[in-house]
């Protein structure tokens, strides 16, 4: 098996009655609906760390992940990688391009072992034409990905580094994060796994002023670092430092 997910064959399987984050694609749609979508295109698997979609890429289909993280990152010229952003089973990958018909803007990796499913675009066309309600989710999730881009570009004017950063780590609080083991509905774990210099990328920092700051709201008994994980230790007090209202962004 393991050779197999190295060459990123083909998986079955899909857990159909499976419990979406409603921040995710699939856990906007109907129950009918996602089920349909869920048989739609070809199934297969990545290894962790293996690009599922390329940059500059002409290809024309989606990725819809069914298990696992995946990160987007974006090369510059000059060679600079940036994290744009994280996905997580239920998302939807890969759609600007193919919507767009234009190359890829950045890179999918992913960050654990990933399935997903290979919709092409036609067929995702004519899926929306048929179920109003995921035309209506797709637009919901274009629409809170491009509020979380504005978001990111008005924080860079208006927070210091230390409340920026706080920011982004309750965004993704509200967004993906689980309740930790050991906690009383306050804490929770991240839920994704994120270098200093990816959340540096997400907040627009420099990697020692994330570092800093990361330090600070660590001092602040607001969270706690272990290798690569990230536990909220008072998820109401993050959200009340880093000014963010308890809606989703996502």
């Amino acid at each position: 098996m393991n050779g197999e997910l190295r060459r990123g064959v083909r998986s079955s399987g899909v857990l159909v009655n499976h419990v979406w984050p409603p921040s995710t694609f699939l856990g906007r749609l109907r129950n009918t609906t996602r089920e349909e979508l869920l048989g739609q295109g070809t199934p297969i698997a990545y290894p962790t760390h293996r690009a599922l979609l390329q940059q500059g890429d002409d290809s024309r289909h989606v990725l819809l992940i069914t298990r696992g993280v995946v990160k987007v990152v974006a090369s510059a010229e000059s060679g600079y990688d940036m994290l744009l952003a994280v996905r997580i089973a239920g998302d939807l990958v890969g759609e600007m391009a193919a919507f767009e018909e234009r190359p890829r803007s950045g890179t999918v990796v992913a960050c654990s072992d990933v399935t997903a499913r290979i919709i092409q675009v036609q067929a995702l066309e004519t899926f929306l034409t048929r179920h109003p309600d995921a035309m209506r989710a797709i637009l919901q999730m274009l629409c809170a990905r491009l509020r979380w881009a504005n978001r990111r570009r008005v924080d860079f004017q208006a927070y210091d580094s230390l409340t920026r950063l706080a920011r982004v780590l309750a965004e993704l609080c509200q967004a993906y994060a689980q309740p930790a083991p050991d906690g009383d509905g306050r804490r929770c774990d991240l839920g994704v796994t994120l270098t200093q210099k990816e959340l540096a990328s997400l907040a627009g920092l420099k990697l020692n002023t994330a570092e800093k700051s990361l330090a600070a709201l660590t001092a602040q008994g607001l969270v706690e670092r272990s290798y690569r994980n990230i536990t909220i230790c008072d998820v109401p007090k993050l959200m009340e430092f880093a000014k963010v209202v308890a809606d989703n962004p996502y």
